[in-house]
């Protein structure tokens, strides 16, 4: 997963998750992301983990860019420290450091071919069968 490091400096700044402490939960409304900054951080649907997040990587950026609710949980699963950007300085950053632009891309890209992934028409065509019986 691409790693974003130019939050490291605001440390000060950073919510302090305990293991097990939930950041936001699916279906919230949401108008932050979060960079995770130090510790881990799971994101899961439907209560499935599906990816987890460690210093470096962020959380939350489709708040930024669509309005719908959010689409995962986040939960600490280590002590984590997270800052929050939003959508003011979200756009900030993208004018002011183009490479940030591609790297959220780059990590939207990769949690998508993720989920297309896991989404094969056999484990399809399974679930359908399951669900039909």
């Amino acid at each position: 997963m691409a790693e974003i490091k130019l939050f490291r400096a605001r440390v000060d700044e950073a919510v302090k998750l305990e293991p097990g402490e939930t950041l936001f939960s699916q279906g919230d409304s949401g108008d932050v992301m979060f960079a995770v900054i130090d510790g881990e951080v799971e994101l899961s649907v439907d209560g499935r983990v599906v990816e987890e997040v460690h210093a470096g990587g962020i959380i939350g950026e489709l708040a930024l860019i669509d309005p719908a609710p959010r689409s995962a949980t986040a939960r600490a699963r280590t002590v984590a420290r997270a800052v929050s950007v939003d959508a003011k300085e979200f756009t900030l950053l993208v004018h002011e450091h183009p490479t940030f632009a591609i790297q959220v891309m780059r990590i939207m890209a990769e949690r998508l071919r993720r989920t297309t992934a896991s989404a094969t028409p056999e484990s399809t065509s399974n679930d359908l069968r399951d669900s039909a019986g």
